[in-house]
């Protein structure tokens, strides 16, 4: 029998014939950032399901728990819908919403940065022991040569008569929010002993956190030769990395990328394996140590809460972008951070000689004459 018109059977989204925990788990099987911001793109009921429950946060967490110690998030330029209510069923979804808009932005950051690393040292705060400070001091592992000035250029631990005695370096990184990748070691090899012995550690773990309080902050501005471990908090610490005895830059990539939560990395170095035969005892020593990663600032701010060790993250949306489109320019800052560096080594120096020390061996020549004019100058 013919039919006069078609009948149109309605369609059903099938979110609303699922259970809730279900939808959960499906949403959070998402692994690219994209595919978050195109399933709440699907329609109004996604979309409002994805915000509900959180899914961009949740995404977040799961890759990064270093997140849970944030607290409260803050969008510049948001601005909450005035005619509702405090605590209204409106004020939450808004809340939600913002919330949502923010970890995806942030998921999306950190997937994109993740993949052009940099250096992302700013300066070095200290280590467990210094065998002769400041000439072996731990500034001295920031500049990428074995040699400087008058002399080799590396850090070194005191000596120990057991070789299971550990050491560690602390840096401070470019920003209080960043995104780490990859930590990159070359241990010193002392080209002027008889057998030319290479102090290695067996291995190498890497902790990253934020310092105790605000008040610590300005006493981590100077490297010395004092521990500092006491006046930190570590968020986050990586599995143990073995360590071979060569006279190479060594590279230890981690797991997955890591979020860096106040700017502050730890390298433990474990184990000693070459003792010096001048003394017969154990030393570690490092020529070079470089951070990769990617600061999120200042497209997302951290702010510490007094008294509670969480944290509030601040997002601006109008640097995001620019941002991620200029991922190619960071060779400027990087060296002009290194010539910063260079400045602090020569003030190392002179105040060695200051106090009363005389240069040891002879003079090497500079590279760079622009390097040397700005040393005079200080």
């Amino acid at each position: 029998m013919g039919c006069s018109s078609a009948v149109m059977e309605p369609r059903i989204d099938f979110l609303q014939c699922v259970e809730k925990d279900v939808i959960v788990e499906i949403m959070l099987s998402l692994c690219d950032p994209a595919d978050v911001v195109h399933a709440g793109a699907v329609s109004r009921i996604w979309r409002t399901c994805m915000i509900e429950n959180g899914i961009s946060k949740q995404l977040c967490l799961r890759k990064f728990p270093q997140l849970s110690s944030v607290a409260r998030v803050v969008e510049q330029g948001c601005r909450t819908n005035e005619s509702s209510v405090v605590g209204s069923s409106n004020s939450d979804f808004e809340t939600l919403r913002r919330d949502h808009r923010v970890y995806a932005s942030l998921l999306q950051a950190l997937e994109t940065l993740a993949l052009s690393p940099t250096d992302c040292i700013e300066y070095a705060i200290g280590a467990s022991s210094t065998d002769n400070y400041p000439l072996e001091s731990i500034a001295n592992t920031l500049y990428p040569r074995e040699r400087y000035l008058n002399r080799a250029s590396y850090w070194s631990s005191k000596g120990q008569r057991k070789p299971d005695v550990p050491e560690t370096l602390i840096y401070r990184l470019k920003a209080d929010f960043a995104v780490v990748t990859e930590i990159k070691i070359q241990p010193f090899q002392a080209f002027f002993e008889p057998g030319k012995s290479i102090y290695s550690a067996k291995s190498v773990r890497f902790r990253m956190g934020h310092p105790k309080s605000s008040k610590e902050i300005d006493c981590l501005d100077v490297a010395t030769d004092q521990p500092a471990d006491e006046k930190f908090v570590w968020t986050y610490t990586s599995e143990e990395f073995p360590m071979s005895q060569e006279n190479c830059m060594q590279a230890f990539k981690l797991p997955e990328p890591v979020l860096c939560i106040g700017g502050y990395l730890q390298i433990e170095l474990l184990g000693r394996v070459q003792r010096n035969e001048f003394d017969g005892l154990f030393y570690i020593c490092v020529c070079h140590v470089k951070v990769l990663g990617r600061p999120l600032s200042p497209a997302f701010e951290i702010k510490i809460l007094k008294q509670s060790g969480k944290f509030s993250m601040v997002y601006n949306p109008e640097v995001l972008k620019p941002m991620l489109q200029s991922l190619g320019e960071g060779e400027d800052h990087e060296a002009s951070s290194m010539l910063s560096e260079q400045e602090v080594r020569h003030i190392g120096f002179l105040g060695y000689l200051l106090g009363g020390n005389q240069p040891v061996g002879e003079l090497l020549e500079w590279d760079d004459e622009d390097v040397m004019d700005a040393a005079l100058a200080l």
